[in-house]
């Protein structure tokens, strides 16, 4: 008499029904959709456990609590967010879709019901955002508030998706709009917000920017250089493909980056020989910021992984993890797609290390957090024995060994030359 064993029947039911009675074919196929009420079996305690969290919370509360990350959401947080991704890849499917005249003959109406659906979640879950936003610590005071959070990327991206859909339903007798369509392919920039990695991926780019843009500014000129050359070279034998230097830059990227279509090719022998060699070359230099990227991204997830063990440190200073700590981990956990193993295996080794630095401290870690003084003194006495072993050893060597040895980390390079 369970709820969850009522919904489990409703899914099955209409199959048996179908084998002893003599049903309509279309009723049928009615009664199958009533297996959507298994996502009930979830949604029920999801629901539950919500409500429980925001108890004596107010409405708007419980909305940002709902929308927004944060310790209160809960599972039903996590279903709403899959919600929304699962409708962002519905919608970008549905518009490749109908690019294929076949289908969309076939299905107009179908994707044009299912867009304004799409457009309509879309739409309430933007006005959602703005409407609870203030409960955001960074974005209190009213209009000043969303005005602030309107500015911001993920604001933007929300209202790209959905802005096509208006301008065209209200303007299309002024303009025609119709090329708007193809940015419905921007919804795709929603799922960034998502995921940790879009984030971690922009402080590499920003942190190697310097690098980045002195490469990119080598290619320009090998692109220019090549297409000099290739102009040079191949006017002559074939005026109609390398008709002037612009012209030549198509040709020039495609050969550099070792794409190379076919359907622009040398046919003079110093052409050809200058084609080799900037070839050779191209792959190398275009090489470059694929490889500054992926050490950067390896070094940036070990550095937010150190950085998680040293919040772990402190939160197991008091030697367990409290309800609060723990959804920080979680939270944290997901972001670096940590598994539970490796969540488990970071908190057995600062155990190790709190219990080996108590040992050569003889001093509770615990002390020293609850006593600032203390703390204070034990950091200038470590201070002054790393000063003792500057002066006793050979810099030269440990510098060597500091900058080479893949098991020291930014900050112990940082002491070191400060040291």
């Amino acid at each position: 008499r369970s709820p969850f064993a009522v919904i489990d029947l409703i899914a099955i039911l209409p199959f048996y029904l179908a084998s002893f009675i003599q049903l309509d074919l279309r009723m049928l196929r009615a009664l199958r959709l009533l297996r959507i009420f298994k996502l009930f079996r979830v949604l029920i305690p999801a629901y539950r456990e919500f409500q429980q969290l925001n108890a004596g919370r107010t409405f708007r509360q419980k909305l940002h609590a709902l929308v927004w990350p944060g310790e209160f959401g809960g599972r039903l947080h996590d279903y709403f967010d899959t919600f929304i991704m699962v409708w962002v890849v519905v919608s970008v499917v549905a518009v490749v879709l109908e690019s294929v005249a076949a289908i969309n003959y076939i299905l107009n109406l179908e994707f044009i019901i299912l867009d304004t659906i799409a457009v309509a979640i879309f739409t309430l879950e933007y006005l959602l955002r703005m409407y609870t936003v203030v409960e955001s610590p960074n974005h209190r005071h009213g209009l000043f508030g969303r005005l602030r959070y309107a500015r911001t990327n993920n604001a933007v991206i929300d209202l790209l998706a959905v802005l096509p859909f208006f301008l065209e339903a209200f303007l299309h007798h002024l303009f025609d709009l119709r090329f708007l369509r193809v940015f419905r392919l921007l919804r795709l920039l929603k799922l960034t917000k998502y995921t940790g990695s879009t984030q971690t991926l922009l402080t590499v780019i920003r942190r190697e920017w310097p690098v980045m843009s002195a490469s990119a500014f080598i290619m320009m000129l090998l692109v220019v250089l090549t297409a000099s050359l290739g102009y040079l070279f191949e006017h002559e034998a074939q005026p109609d493909k390398f008709e002037n230097i612009p012209a030549s830059i198509y040709w020039a990227v495609i050969t550099l980056a070792s794409v190379g279509y076919g359907d622009i090719s040398p046919v003079t022998p110093a052409g050809r020989f200058m084609t080799i060699i900037l070839a050779l070359l191209g792959i190398g230099i275009f090489a470059i910021p694929a490889a500054i990227l992926s050490s950067a991204f390896s070094d940036q997830l070990r550095i937010e992984r150190e950085t998680l063990m040293n919040e772990l440190f402190v939160m197991l200073s008091d030697g367990h993890l409290s309800a609060e700590e723990q959804d920080v981990l979680d939270r944290e956990a997901k972001r670096l797609h940590l598994s539970q193993e490796e969540v488990n295996r970071l908190i057995e080794k600062v155990n190790q290390q709190k219990a080996l630095l108590e040992d050569q401290q003889g001093i509770p870690i615990q002390r020293l957090v609850n006593d600032p003084q203390l703390a204070l003194e034990r950091f200038r006495e470590l201070a002054g024995q790393v000063r003792q072993i500057t002066l006793m050893i050979k810099t030269d060597e440990m510098d060597k060994l500091i900058e080479s040895s893949q098991r020291s980390s930014a900050l112990e390079k940082k002491i070191w030359r400060q040291t």
